[in-house]
């Protein structure tokens, strides 16, 4: 649990107060419903790959089973663990669980390029193939874990975050159990699902959000986008006429599909220079502005509430942060999408390095739209 000041999110320096106390949150949740069932969360501390080579070691492992990650920096993480355990002997077991549809699949389709328009990627992609299983048939003991120091899930002040007054606080609590209830409550009123058009949503929607709020959930896998997908699927097979993407609440599933698979298959998505989807645009270097729209002080009321909210919250509606994003850059300030990708990526609680990116690549008429 160390920090990484090159990681994006989690256990990252770049990560703000809201987003880590949400993992920490979804950690204390796992664990306490990892022990319902006879088991528990093991949190150990230290560089991943050598504490996991250490475990490995330690433990005899014979399988090594974790989620197949696209963001290029785990994906360096991930290729360390699994050279290991091939030299080791050590089966490795790596799906792709965190997507509905597996990017190297949609980018293989397309001729080895990803998809660069969202109605080409719907036609790539087509319907999912994946079975859906919700069921536990078994969940083995901790056993012995031999010299491994395991810890309890650390604490803000143990990892170096000073606490904030809870008025300052995000609302939204991490963890599975607090996802599935938002679901349900979501998919409650099947009316409300099957007309969702998220551009018609309410941006300024305060007491009750006008959306799911689901976002940081997916994020952290607290929420299986594949769950959600099939019961979406099942609210619309009940209704007599439902909205479709790319509006509807599953057109919002698959905008991320469509993100993830662009930015596994460009390389530098992340940047302007390097980028072939990127334009070359001369923005301004000017950071009195940066922080004048960081720190709320624009002048604009509407910029700066949505802004507060940011920072307070660590979330904003879609539409808030179409508002903000295209104000920063080819809007009104031209300052570069980069550095409001950086402000967005340390302090929403829902930030994802394919779909911050590709937002923010969007808005600045940088790739995706020119007019």
């Amino acid at each position: 649990m160390e920090l990484d000041p090159n990681a994006y999110s989690p256990g990252s320096t770049r990560a703000g107060i809201n987003r880590i106390r949400f993992l920490l949150e979804s950690l204390a949740d796992l664990d306490s419903s990892l022990k319902k069932l006879g088991s528990r969360l093991l949190v150990l501390k230290g560089e991943p790959s050598e504490v996991l080579i250490r475990c490995l070691n330690e433990w005899d492992v014979r399988k090594l089973c974790f989620e197949y990650d696209t963001d290029p920096y785990y994906q360096a993480l991930d290729d360390k663990a699994k050279n290991y355990a091939s030299a080791a002997g050590i089966e490795v077991f790596s799906p792709v669980s965190h997507t509905i549809f597996d990017p190297a699949d949609i980018i293989e389709k397309n001729g080895g390029r990803p998809p660069l328009s969202y109605q080409s990627f719907l036609k790539l992609a087509g319907e999912p193939s994946f079975s859906l299983s919700v069921e536990l048939s078994w969940m083995p003991p901790v056993g012995d874990v031999g010299r491994c120091e395991i810890l309890q899930v650390p604490t803000l002040k143990e990892l170096g975050y000073v606490e904030k007054h809870q008025d300052e606080f995000t609302p939204f609590r991490g963890g599975e159990s607090e996802a599935l209830r938002r679901l349900r409550e979501s998919l409650s009123d099947k009316e409300w699902v099957a007309n969702f058009e998220k551009p018609k949503g309410d941006p300024s929607a305060y007491i009750k959000p006008a959306t799911t709020v689901l976002s940081p959930y997916l994020k952290f896998g607290c929420l299986s986008s594949r769950y959600f997908y099939q019961c979406l699927k099942d609210v619309y097979k009940n209704v007599k006429r439902h909205t479709s993407p790319p509006v509807s609440l599953v057109g919002q599933l698959l905008w991320r599909e469509f993100f993830y698979t662009v930015a596994f298959g460009t390389p530098n998505f992340d940047e302007m220079k390097g980028n072939k989807i990127c334009k070359q645009i001369p923005w301004n270097d000017d950071d009195k502005l940066l922080a004048a729209w960081r720190e709320a002080r624009t002048g604009y009321p509407w910029i700066d509430a949505i802004m507060v909210q940011l920072r307070k919250w660590g979330w904003m509606h879609h539409l808030a942060r179409h508002s903000v994003a295209c104000f920063l850059t080819r809007g009104d300030l031209f300052v570069h999408w980069e550095k409001g990708r950086d402000i967005f990526e340390r302090l929403l609680i829902d930030s994802d390095w394919a779909i911050n990116n590709g937002n923010w690549l969007w808005l600045s008429c940088s790739s995706f739209f020119y007019q």
